[in-house]
C-alpha cells in the first residue's frame, strides 16, 4: 500500500494534506504523524485536548477499538502506512481497564495486542495519536 498523495483516497483514508488523515469508513479524523513524545496517560488526554491540527480543535484520546482500526497488521510498526512516522511501540487509549481506575488500555504497534498499564506513573509514558 503506497503513501497517499494529498486529497487522495486509498484503502478507506484519505490524506487530508494539512497533518491530518480522515477514515472514510467510520468519519474519524486522525492526527497523521505522532508528536514523537512519550507521554503518561495523563499527559496523553492533555495533549490531546490541547491539539490545533489541520484547522481543527477537538482532538481527543482514542478508545481502544478506535486504535485498532488503524492497524495494518502485515506491517510492522502495525499502523496502515498513511500515518506516517508511527512507532514499533505502545500507544494509549482513552479506555479504562475494568477492574482498575488507575489503568488504561494501550495496543504495541508490534503486534496489535492489547495491554493495560498506570495511568500516571512515568516509567509507564508511551506514544499517543490524537482522533476527533
Amino acid at each position: 500500500m503506497a503513501l497517499l498523495m494529498c486529497g487522495t483516497a486509498s484503502a478507506g483514508y484519505v490524506d487530508n494534506g494539512n497533518g491530518t488523515v480522515t477514515d472514510t469508513g467510520t468519519g474519524l479524523m486522525w492526527q497523521k504523524q505522532d508528536d514523537a513524545k512519550k507521554r503518561t496517560w495523563i499527559e496523553a488526554v492533555d495533549y490531546c485536548k490541547g491539539l490545533s491540527l489541520g484547522g481543527h480543535k477537538g482532538w481527543r484520546l482514542p478508545e481502544v477499538k478506535e486504535l485498532q482500526s488503524i492497524l495494518d497488521m502485515k506491517r510492522n510498526p502495525t499502523a496502515d502506512p498513511v500515518f506516517t512516522g508511527t512507532k514499533a511501540y505502545g500507544y494509549w487509549s482513552a479506555t479504562d481497564y475494568p477492574t482498575s481506575y488507575i489503568e488504561a488500555y494501550w495496543i504495541y504497534f508490534v503486534d496489535g495486542s492489547v495491554n493495560h498499564n498506570n495511568k500516571s506513573d512515568p516509567q509507564y509514558a508511551i506514544y499517543v495519536r490524537c482522533v476527533r
